[in-house]
């Protein structure tokens, strides 16, 4: 069990909750996926805002994990469940439990699963045994799938994202763990959806990036552009992954465990020796405030975000828009979609084709009746 101090705060009229614990790379990534919490560099605290919404999703996250306090917290929660609420607080797991959740870790290590994943599996197992309680996770859960579907991912409006994730979750759980077989004819996933990713126009995107002018923001939001890259790909970059002899760029183990090359523009490169000139990065191509120390993904989100607003652009702009935006300028321009695929690294050419649904090119040669009028 792990120890996490906390403190009440207000400022500027809101009340703050810090979090102050040794430093813990599992506790850490529980943080930064809570919606709103951030880090202070001065007192050396994750924070997040004093609300009944997100004390219900502290005490869902961090019950029977930690030696977390959460007595100070009966007030509001008592106050949303008395509001018809959905039920805030699971009951927690037991030592079986938790060493059935250990053993699932393990397992998906061992197969060189991503730690992102690995958590997103385990936090939603758990999830799904607390919800369960007092069934253990030996019994049937068929029905309880459906049950956990309705009462709990629908009511807390989760996305359709979350429901298929979980199924993959206990599935993989149930077969490994549990060495159990769930029917897959009987676990309904949910309809797919069809949403035609968002793109900017190159006019935005110049936009976008001209009124950045520290250097480095402006070169790391390019370079997700001009290369297409995922943000984790751009914040894994280190100055020898950078071919400028060959005009590539090399980006290693991305999505899926895989290494691939695309080509990187002679202005990139430009930008690039710029800013490696003045600010002299050793271990990763782009480093926070301590040397040596990868950039933050909330920074990076923190500069697009400032980019947004300087230039005027009212769209709910997010990085991952710039890598969309990319495959579709490509293919506008007539590159074959089977080239934007292996620049973009997708497994499927099914995954690739949706940008053929946003591209304008044939769009545009489209006449509409309406002129004939």
């Amino acid at each position: 069990m792990k120890r996490i101090e906390f403190k009440c705060l207000t400022n500027k009229g809101r009340t703050w909750i810090c979090f102050f614990f040794p430093n813990d790379e599992d506790l850490k990534m529980l943080m930064k996926g809570l919606p709103g919490a951030g880090w202070h560099p001065g007192m050396k605290c994750w924070y997040l805002e004093d609300t009944s919404l997100n004390r219900a999703r502290l005490k869902d996250l961090f019950q029977d994990r930690t030696l977390y306090e959460f007595r100070k917290f009966q007030d509001k929660s008592k106050q949303e469940a008395g509001n018809g609420s959905p039920k805030a607080i699971l009951p927690g797991l037991d030592q079986e439990d938790f060493q059935l959740i250990g053993s699932f870790k393990k397992w998906m290590r061992y197969r060189r699963y991503s730690e992102s994943t690995i958590r997103t599996y385990s936090e939603m197992t758990v999830t799904f045994l607390r919800f369960i309680k007092p069934k253990r996770a030996t019994d049937e859960v068929m029905n309880d799938i459906q049950r956990f579907t309705n009462e709990y991912i629908l009511v807390k409006r989760l996305s359709f994202s979350y429901q298929n994730q979980l199924v993959n979750a206990l599935r993989l759980f149930y077969k490994e763990i549990m060495r159990q077989e769930l029917t897959v004819e009987q676990i309904r996933r949910p309809r797919k959806e069809y949403k035609l990713p968002n793109v900017l126009s190159k006019r935005e995107v110049k936009m976008l990036l001209e009124v950045l002018k520290n250097v480095k923001h402006r070169v790391m939001l390019s370079t997700i552009y001009s290369c297409g890259l995922r943000r984790g790909e751009l914040l894994n970059l280190k100055p020898a992954d950078i071919d400028s002899n060959r005009g590539l760029l090399i980006i290693r183990q991305a999505k899926g465990r895989k290494d691939r090359v695309v080509p990187i523009s002679e202005k990139i490169i430009k930008m690039l020796r710029e800013y490696y000139i003045q600010y002299r990065p050793t271990k990763w191509m782009f480093e926070g405030v301590k040397s040596g120390e990868q950039y933050d993904e909330r920074s990076l989100q923190q500069v697009l975000k400032k980019a947004i607003f300087l230039a005027g652009i009212k769209k709910p702009v997010t990085l991952h828009w710039l890598r969309h935006s990319y495959a579709t300028h490509l293919h506008e321009a007539g590159v074959d979609i089977r080239y934007i695929q292996e620049l973009l690294g997708h497994k499927s050419s099914r995954t690739t084709e949706i940008y053929t649904h946003v591209s304008a090119r044939s769009i545009r040669l489209i006449r509409s009746p309406f002129d004939d009028l």
